[in-house]
C-alpha cells in the first residue's frame, strides 16, 4: 500500500503542474465551438490529456496503484471546468482535498478572511478530515455503494452529474467482457437511483488493441456504443484510443478498490501531495509521447461528442438559474 501510496503522491504533483500550466491563474479556454453551417461542436484539449497520460508510462505505474485510470479522471474533470462548472463543483479538484463538498467551500467563502486562512491551512495540510475532505467518493446507488471517478453533485441538487472510467492496456480479451460486464451493472445501480444526473462511462484502451486483437476491440467498440444507447443505462460513452511510443502501462487486473466505508459518501484517504521530486518541469518535458488515435474511434465514441453530451444533459436537467458560466460558454462558441 505504501508504494500505490507513494505512486499516487508523485502522479499527483505531475497532474496538478499540467493542469495548471492548461489553465493559467485559472483561466481555461472555452472548448466550444462553431462551424460555418452554424453546427456547434464540443472541442476537447487533447495535448493536455496526452500529457496527463504520459505520467503513469514516466512512473512505471501499473493499473493496480490506479494511477493510469486517475490520468483520465483528471482530464475529464479539467474538461469540466474547460465547459465552465466550477473548480469546487468537479471532482477530482485541481488541488488537495480532491472532494471539498460545496458547503465546505461556501462557508469559506463567507468566513472571514483570517478564519478562512486557518481553516483552509487545515485542510491542506490532513491528508483527510473524516466526512468533510477525501481523495475519492462513494454514491449509493439503488442497492450498493460505487466509487464515482468524476462527479459534479452537492447536497441541494444530490448528484448532476456521474462519470466512470476504466482502462485496459494489455489482455484484451481475458480483460474486456469482465470490465464491460460490470460496467454495465454499475450504470442500472447508479441510474435507477439517480435518473435525472448524466450518467457517463469512459474507456481507455491501448490502441495495439486494434493490431493484437482487432475482433476483440471491434466487438469492444460495438458493447461501448450499446452501453450509450440503452434507456436505462449510460446517457453517453466514450472511447480514448491511446497510442504509446514506448512500453505500455502493465495491465496486472482491476485497479485496487478501498473497502466498501459504513456510510455512503467520501471516504477518507491520503492523497497529500509531497515535494516533487527533481525539477517537475524537466519532468513533464520528457514524458513519454502519447498520442490519441481518433482516425480509429467511432464517431458515437468520440470523446468530444461524449463532452458536448454530458454538459447538455447536466444543463438540461437543471433551471438557467444555475451553472451560468457553463451555459454562458455554451452560447458563445468560437468560430472555426
Amino acid at each position: 500500500m505504501a508504494g500505490e501510496k507513494t505512486a499516487k503522491a508523485k502522479a499527483w504533483a505531475l497532474f496538478d503542474r499540467i493542469v495548471e500550466r492548461a489553465a493559467p491563474g485559472g483561466e481555461h479556454t472555452n472548448p466550444w465551438s462553431r462551424s460555418a453551417d452554424g453546427k456547434r461542436a464540443y472541442q476537447p484539449d487533447y495535448d493536455t490529456l496526452c500529457q496527463l497520460l504520459g505520467v503513469p508510462l514516466w512512473l512505471k505505474a501499473n493499473t493496480q496503484s490506479g494511477v493510469p485510470a486517475l490520468a483520465l479522471d483528471v482530464w475529464l474533470s479539467y474538461e469540466l471546468r474547460r465547459a465552465g462548472f466550477g473548480a469546487d463543483q468537479t471532482w477530482p479538484r485541481p488541488q488537495h482535498p480532491r472532494i471539498l463538498p460545496a458547503s465546505v467551500a461556501n462557508l469559506l467563502e463567507a468566513l472571514p478572511k483570517k478564519d478562512a486562512a486557518a481553516i483552509r491551512e487545515l485542510i491542506k495540510k490532513e491528508g483527510a478530515i473524516t466526512g468533510v475532505t477525501s481523495a475519492s467518493a462513494k454514491i449509493l446507488g439503488k442497492n450498493y455503494l460505487k466509487q464515482v471517478d468524476v462527479i459534479i453533485t452537492d447536497w441541494s441538487t444530490g448528484p448532476e452529474l456521474l462519470i466512470s472510467t476504466k482502462r485496459m492496456d494489455s489482455s484484451f480479451g481475458k480483460n474486456a467482457p469482465n470490465r464491460v460486464e460490470e460496467s454495465y451493472g454499475d450504470a442500472k445501480n447508479l441510474r435507477l437511483r439517480h435518473p435525472q444526473a448524466a450518467l457517463g462511462f469512459v474507456f481507455g484502451l491501448s490502441a495495439s488493441a486494434l493490431v493484437e486483437e482487432p475482433g476483440t476491440a471491434e466487438w469492444l467498440f460495438d458493447l461501448l456504443a450499446k452501453l450509450g444507447q440503452e434507456d436505462d443505462a449510460y446517457h453517453a460513452t466514450g472511447l480514448v484510443l491511446m497510442e504509446y511510443s514506448g512500453a505500455a502501462v502493465v495491465d496486472d487486473g482491476e485497479e485496487g478498490e478501498d473497502g466498501i466505508p459504513e456510510e455512503p459518501g467520501v471516504e477518507p484517504q491520503d492523497d497529500v501531495v509531497p515535494a516533487a521530486d527533481g525539477d517537475v518541469e524537466k519532468t513533464i518535458a520528457r514524458l513519454p509521447k502519447v498520442k490519441i488515435r481518433l482516425d480509429a474511434t467511432p464517431e458515437e465514441l468520440n470523446p468530444g461528442r461524449f463532452l458536448a453530451a454530458m454538459v447538455d444533459r447536466v444543463l438540461s436537467a437543471t433551471p438557467v438559474t444555475m451553472h451560468k458560466a457553463a451555459r454562458k460558454r455554451r452560447a458563445e462558441p468560437a468560430q472555426l
